[in-house]
């Protein structure tokens, strides 16, 4: 197979529809499936005849734009693996990507080509290609490759949040698989008009026949994108739906001018969606269909709830301490609650074995998620030992994170695992704390700290600190610290940086 035959297939079914729209004003640019389909064919014309074969590593160096993904598309044809660093790692990711995966070429516009040349581990780098005449449509085309369902199409990183970020490398069949699960859980279809804020499913929507605008703005800090000028651009272009980060969720609202009341669909993930984000959202998009998604790099997706199936009660639950609603596992993917702080668990177990390793029913556990479109394991094993189980014929993946399954079979989210202290004493978990924080007055965001047995709840906002800790005296906290800023990750803004936070705080009681 070839993953890129879905895009043929959306060239071939509606040539004259919008694939990707971008820019504004005598720089807005159209891309239609027709033109996507000939640059990216052109593409793989001239890869194959600068030499390059089938699972050949190409790193891709540039802007989110019409030609990255008519650059992706012509690699899958050519059965070449686009290596895409993620923006968020700044040059210094490029860099280790570079330093980490050997690759065959280098495409980069021509600013970027020219400083390649004083870095070391990119002048090393055999070929270098410029994009803009790789994906020229005119005078060439290569229909894709007939592909072993398992060649390698797409490596990216993780996003490092809880360590080095590891190498994630995407198979043919699971690009295709992750499409599935996508499709069905954004419910994608043709003739939908989609703000492109999280790039991954950008691919999702071209194989759709969705008409992705990208936006006009830099998403590269999500928590302080110009939300006025996504706005004006969704506003312009009849987008009818967007999915973004909780963090950049919170800025189109803050700066919303009634422009969300037009979709039809919202999704967020990428981090704890918590219930006071998805209110907000369902009072400005009253006709939209709104989702909290929850997956990750290397299961995306594994769970997901309608904002108009959480319950009254579910509410009520989620700010009393019951930890986070992330609705039913999608039907592609295996979920498993296993004890948490196993360990390393490298060598393969039986079914037996892996069974025994699961919690009761209805407590607490670290979620694993098994499937067609889960990351089988990391280039060259790095992590597998910590993150990765072989259980009979499934290969399992460990998420990190704590949840619980409630009698519907819903999943409720309780945390990171790293983050939670001894689960065994049964104190309030995270994300049970931080939901019912949020529900307090003034608190625009919560994190709990669980530190040689202290628990200390920081909170960002205007609000009393003492009236917090009355408000969650069953959180049994030990402290409640007020902070300018909770310092998040770099990708999304939407995960706590907990090894910052904790030296915030250490500061903090130092000055005090």
């Amino acid at each position: 197979m070839n993953l890129a035959a879905l895009l043929a297939r959306q060239a071939a079914e509606r040539p004259d529809a919008a694939a990707l729209v971008e820019g504004a004003g005598r720089a807005r640019r159209v891309t239609t499936f027709a033109d996507l389909d000939a640059r990216s064919a052109a593409a793989a014309h001239r890869l194959r005849a600068r030499g390059l074969v089938p699972g050949d590593r190409v790193l891709v160096l540039t802007r989110l734009s019409s030609n990255l993904y008519a650059l992706v598309g012509g690699l899958l044809r050519a059965g070449a693996v686009a290596v895409v660093p993620d923006v968020s790692l700044g040059v210094r990711g490029v860099i280790e990507a570079a330093r980490r995966v050997p690759v065959r070429a280098l495409v980069a516009p021509g600013v970027l080509a020219r400083l390649a040349g004083l870095v070391p581990a990119l002048r090393r780098i055999p070929l270098r290609l410029g994009v803009e005449a790789l994906t020229d449509p005119r005078g060439v085309r290569a229909d894709p490759l007939e592909l072993a369902d398992d060649a390698p199409a797409l490596l990216t990183f993780t996003s490092g949040s809880t360590g080095r970020p590891r190498l994630a490398l995407r198979t043919h069949d699971l690009l295709a698989a992750q499409f599935g699960a996508v499709r069905a859980a954004l419910d994608l279809r043709p003739g939908q008009v989609d703000l492109a804020t999280l790039p991954v499913f950008v691919l999702a929507n071209l194989a759709a026949g969705v008409t992705t605008v990208l936006p006009g703005a830099s998403l590269r800090r999500p928590g302080r994108a110009d939300g006025a000028r996504l706005l004006a651009q969704m506003r312009a272009e009849g987008v009818t739906r967007v999915a973004a980060s909780p963090a950049l969720v919170e800025r189109l609202l803050d700066a919303d001018d009634g422009t969300l009341a037009a979709l039809a669909h919202v999704t967020t993930g990428g981090g704890p969606v918590f219930p006071d984000l998805l209110g907000r959202l369902e009072a400005a998009a009253p006709r939209a269909r709104v989702v909290a998604l929850y997956g990750s790099t290397e299961a995306e997706p594994i769970a997901h709830v309608d904002a108009a199936d959480v319950s009254a009660a579910d509410r009520r639950a989620m700010g009393q301490g019951a930890g986070l609603l992330a609705g039913p596992p999608v039907p592609e993917v295996q979920l498993a609650l296993l004890r948490p702080g196993l360990g390393p668990l490298g060598a393969p177990l039986s079914e037996a074995a892996f069974d025994a390793l699961r919690v009761p029913d209805g407590a607490p556990g670290e979620i694993a998620v098994a499937g067609a479109h889960v990351l089988p394991g990391y280039v060259g094993g790095d992590g597998d030992a910590e993150v990765k189980i072989t259980a009979g014929a499934a290969r399992w993946h460990r998420t990190g994170d704590l949840g619980r399954l409630d009698a519907q079979g819903r999943l409720w989210l309780l945390g990171r695992v790293a983050a939670a202290g001894d689960v065994a004493r049964g104190e309030p978990l995270p994300f049970a704390v931080e939901a019912a924080a949020r529900a307090v007055p003034g608190v625009r965001r919560a994190a709990l700290v669980v530190d040689g047995g202290r628990r200390v709840l920081a909170v960002e906002g205007l609000v009393d600190t003492e009236a917090v800790r009355a408000g969650l005296a069953w959180a049994r906290l030990d402290a409640v610290v007020r902070l300018k800023r909770i310092p998040l990750d770099r990708r999304h803004h939407a995960k706590v940086d907990l090894p910052a936070l904790r030296g915030m705080l250490e500061s903090e009681v130092r000055a005090r």
